[in-house]
């Protein structure tokens, strides 16, 4: 009885976490694809602004960007929508109650043909149930 009680417990335990994992990458392809296509507002629906949210992307140059987290959620025309293709591989995660981090690698290609290479950092949180981004950190990587 005590062993069936924890085979228990531990397949429950499991299958909550399996399924916030599931619940995240979905989250973050989403959120990739509605960026390329400008659908805006799946992407906007993606992200939950906090006073403490932050976005930091690093340049191939050696330079670095602080982007106003707002920019999530209310892109200028001019960066979103330019289509193209994304895969997101590499998902390691650490989920906790209600916070969540996750790093993954990026491969975009654009309509030209030409892919970029990212390592990245997301910081999500569950509100209301649904998990959403609130902040990120970007970085090129090369594939050389």
């Amino acid at each position: 009885m005590k062993y069936a009680f924890l085979l228990l417990l531990f397949s429950m335990t499991y299958s909550y976490s399996q399924t916030d994992e599931e619940a995240i990458i979905s989250l973050l392809e989403k959120e990739s694809s509605t960026w390329r296509s400008g659908d805006v507002e799946a992407h906007a629906s993606c992200w939950s602004i906090q006073p403490y949210s932050r976005i930091f992307v690093s340049m191939a140059n050696g330079n670095s960007i602080d982007v106003p987290p707002t920019m999530m959620i209310n892109p200028p025309e001019y960066m979103v929508g330019k289509g193209g293709t994304s895969k997101n591989s590499n998902y390691k995660m650490n989920i906790s109650d209600n916070h969540a981090w996750v790093t993954h690698d990026e491969e975009s290609t654009n309509t030209d043909g030409v892919t970029n290479y990212t390592y990245e950092m997301r910081i999500l949180e569950k509100i209301d149930g649904s998990w959403k981004l609130v902040g990120q950190s970007i970085h090129p990587r090369n594939m050389d």
